[in-house]
């Protein structure tokens, strides 16, 4: 299984570097500066070995691409964007992904182990167009196939169906095949502000902060955070449309969407709703911050739950600094409520952070706290309880030196559960985790 993840991203790398030949073959020395793409603003501070991102500019507004994450999320403009970056003509092309293969062994009374791979693989492509710039998203996982419909074990884990009759508990969800199919477009009203639009099936509407896959400060630890549901859970949403308006560091912008988690059949399409609503407001006070605070209507979000309703507010802050010639570290502290009506209304909070030395040694962490009401099932005792879950995760990775854009790493990840007495009953006395995993990476 590991294999078949990391076979597209081989097939990216060699298709990378038949395209840069071609590219240089048809741009000789002597071609006019005119015809080259122009830089962006050189108040614009280029991080170090990215030079040529900062020339692509974002697809939802007049600033660098590196401020955009997942969907039309934002992130400190300072972070470094890995991909391989291709040009042709006026289109600009980026090519992203990643694999990994783990050993995943979750201790306690209600543990389990598994060897799977986690992936993701990315085509990105825009290009100018009138006053404004035109965008297209394909985001594709082989999680079905390499995880398979039960997921994988992670403890205190909760949310959504492998079987459209139990709810998942003490395990991690794959993704769908079709993690993003999406198209954009942004209108540059003058050249501080943008009015833009994004239609996605699927897509993520504006609603958290960005996914945890695709923010520096997470994309390293190859387990999803036990507080998924509270955060960034919409990210792979059957239907949504975005309306934004970008003013400087300032985007306000508002989604309608379908409220329905992807179902247990993840190799296929979902049926469009439209049936929630969602506003989020980004600032990015400096190119090393960037703040959001968003809320929801989710309509009917489990389908084992289709008569409750959900609210969800969030807000979050991520702070990214780069250091010496290759290195970066960004943290992100999150929270977010889930109000279900009827139900609890119960909080999660995420502080995560990773430093990265020189593209080589990434030392990662993660705590959470979370308020969880799904870890039994209807018919036990304590079904529909509340329980407060704290864990503490930190990991490390080594990566090797690229060969033709891709970076292979090996690392490990240790967890330790705090919990509450009732659940020592069940899940044993504060329970530990870990994994062993191998990872590629565009």
């Amino acid at each position: 299984m590991a294999a078949a993840a990391a076979l597209p991203l081989l097939m990216l790398a060699a298709a990378r570097c038949g395209a840069q030949h071609e590219h240089h073959q048809q741009s000789p020395p002597d071609q006019p500066a005119a015809s080259q793409p122009a830089p962006m603003s050189e108040s614009m501070s280029v991080p170090a070995g990215h030079e040529h991102t900062m020339m692509m500019p974002g697809m939802f507004g007049p600033y660098p691409m590196t401020r955009e994450s997942s969907g039309t999320a934002w992130q400190p403009q300072s972070t470094p964007m890995d991909g391989i970056h291709l040009m042709r003509d006026e289109w600009m092309f980026m090519l992203h992904g990643f694999a990994f293969a783990v050993y995943d062994d979750q201790g306690g009374d209600r543990g389990a182990s598994k060897t799977f791979s986690s992936n993701m693989f990315m085509v990105m492509a825009q290009r100018p167009l009138g006053d404004g710039e035109l965008g297209f998203r394909t985001m594709l996982s082989l999680e079905p196939l390499t995880i398979g419909k039960t997921g994988y074990p992670l403890l205190f884990q909760t949310g959504e169906t492998a079987d459209n009759r139990v709810l998942l508990v003490d395990r991690q969800h794959p993704h769908d095949l079709f993690m993003e199919l999406a198209a954009s477009y942004s209108l540059n009203l003058n050249d501080h502000s943008a009015a833009f639009a994004y239609l996605g099936y699927p897509g993520e509407p504006a609603l958290g902060p960005a996914t945890f896959m695709h923010r520096f400060s997470g994309m390293d630890n190859p387990e999803a955070p036990i507080a998924h549901h509270w955060l960034d859970s919409t990210h792979i949403t059957w239907g949504v449309v975005t309306l934004g308006y970008v003013w400087n560091d300032v985007k306000i912008e508002g989604s309608v969407f379908t409220g329905r988690e992807p179902d247990e059949n993840r190799w296929a399409p979902d049926d469009p709703r439209f049936d929630s609503q969602s506003v989020r407001l980004t600032w990015n006070p400096t190119e090393d911050w960037s703040a959001q605070v968003s809320y929801g209507r989710i309509n009917s979000p489990e389908q084992l739950e289709p008569g409750v309703d959900q609210n969800r507010f969030t807000m979050s802050v991520a702070y990214n600094k780069r250091f010496g010639n290759k290195s970066n570290w960004q943290t992100t502290l999150a929270w977010g409520q889930d109000d279900n009506e009827p139900g609890h209304r119960t909080s999660g909070y995420l502080l995560e952070s990773a430093v990265n030395f020189e593209k080589t040694h990434t030392i990662f962490t993660r705590f959470e706290n979370v308020e969880k009401d799904e870890l039994f099932l209807p018919g036990d005792p304590l079904a529909g309880e509340v329980f407060t879950v704290n864990k503490l995760s930190v990991g490390y990775i080594y990566d090797f030196p690229e060969i033709h854009g891709v970076q292979l790493g090996l690392g490990a990840l240790g967890s330790i559960h705090f919990i509450p007495g009732d659940l020592e009953q069940v899940y044993g006395d504060n329970p530990t985790s870990f994994m062993l995993f191998a990872r590629a990476k565009l």
